[in-house]
């Protein structure tokens, strides 16, 4: 069976990518959020002619073929890009088989804990608060992540107070019951992620995500071996090499791989395999309502060292208008604090006729 079609569907926010193979089966992925369009653009030109005619059971050499032909261009753009191939193609095996992609990587379909995970820093600590409460008693979440200082700060906070006021008040409003996360999103030095992490561990917060810029992997390492909570990173890197350096500087507790943003489910389960070598557990990122949530969860299903929670945003339309109306089925409904990995072939999920009706359409076949 081989890759006789590749199309995209994109809009500057999402980019969904179909394959059709000669055999006429079909499947669909998604290339990573945020400038898709331009992510649209570098697949056609430079991911669809080296997979184009490929076995779509050799995609993880199809993938390092891109890598290799493409050698001039490392980074963010390829890796994204790569994914829409990669997610297309896992679906397209899944549909073949009749299976669920987590049962293709050896796993089972059924729950994932989840962790609600506030996006906002324009928020007041009451407001985070009370929404976190609210969610809780609707359905059920026991854990849940909010922000502190500014996003790549430079020491600054969002607004001056905010952090040291979101810190207790989230925390006492949440109890002891509950596990709490914070993410820095890069924001702070060593001396002050340290100062920050204390608070954190005052208030019975376990989790400090990305504490310091994340290139800075020495930087955060010294927050790691400073502190007694979980520090967390990795959510931006795209390149193994980056990965090596994070573990073999004991940069962070916990691995939190993007799957769209590293270049799909092949190299995320790469980066599972060197975590689980080095004694880590995988918490990946997975800040949207897009495909990427629906790919953590198979992912966290089947890998040996899964963290303990699936992130799952708890934002709408009024922070991601965008992603309304993507599929046509309900695949994030969170019950006991809990999403589902159905066993419907693939990824589960049916992107909406309507959405992709409205957005530019691209294809590249064999000729």
């Amino acid at each position: 069976m081989k890759i006789a079609r590749l199309e995209t569907f994109d809009t500057p926010f999402v980019c969904f990518v179909k394959v059709t193979a000669d055999t006429g089966d079909v499947g669909w992925g998604q290339t990573s959020t945020y400038q898709a369009d331009i992510t649209a653009e570098v697949f056609h030109r430079q991911v669809a002619p080296h997979a184009l005619g490929t076995e779509v059971a050799d995609l993880d050499d199809t993938l390092r073929r891109v890598y290799e032909r493409e050698h001039k261009f490392p980074g963010s753009y390829l890796r994204r890009a790569q994914a829409g191939l990669d997610t297309a193609v896992w679906d397209l095996r899944g549909k073949v088989a009749g299976k669920p992609v987590v049962s293709l990587l050896g796993g089972t379909p059924g729950r994932v804990r989840a962790y609600a995970s506030s996006m906002k820093r324009d928020i007041t600590p009451e407001d985070e608060a009370a929404r976190f409460l609210r969610l809780r008693d609707a359905h059920g979440f026991d854990a849940f992540k909010w922000r502190v200082g500014a996003e790549v700060g430079r020491d600054r906070d969002e607004w001056p107070g905010r952090t040291e006021a979101v810190i207790p008040i989230v925390s006492k409003a949440l109890g002891d019951k509950v596990e709490k996360l914070v993410d820095g999103n890069s924001c702070y030095s060593p001396a002050k992620a340290i100062e920050v992490g204390r608070m954190l561990e005052d208030h019975g917060i376990g989790h400090f995500e990305e504490p310091c810029p994340y290139w800075e992997v020495d930087q955060t390492a010294e927050v790691r071996a400073a502190l007694n909570i979980d520090v967390a990173g990795g959510e931006q890197d795209c390149e193994f090499t980056a990965w090596q350096l994070a573990i073999e500087h004991k940069a962070v507790d916990i691995l939190q791989p993007d799957i769209l943003y590293l270049g799909g489910l092949c190299r995320t389960l790469e980066v599972c395999r060197m975590g689980q070598a080095a004694g880590l557990p995988i918490t990946p990122h997975a800040a949207n309502l897009g495909l990427v949530t629906m790919c953590t969860m198979h992912l966290l299903r089947a890998i040996p060292n899964p963290g303990k929670y699936l992130e799952f945003s708890i934002e709408g339309p009024d922070y991601y208008p965008w992603q309304e109306g993507l599929f046509r089925n309900d695949p994030y409904r969170i019950e006991d604090g809990h999403a589902t990995v159905t066993d419907a072939p693939g990824w589960g999920v049916e992107i909406n006729p309507d959405w992709l009706a409205r957005a530019r359409h691209r294809v590249s076949e064999r000729s």
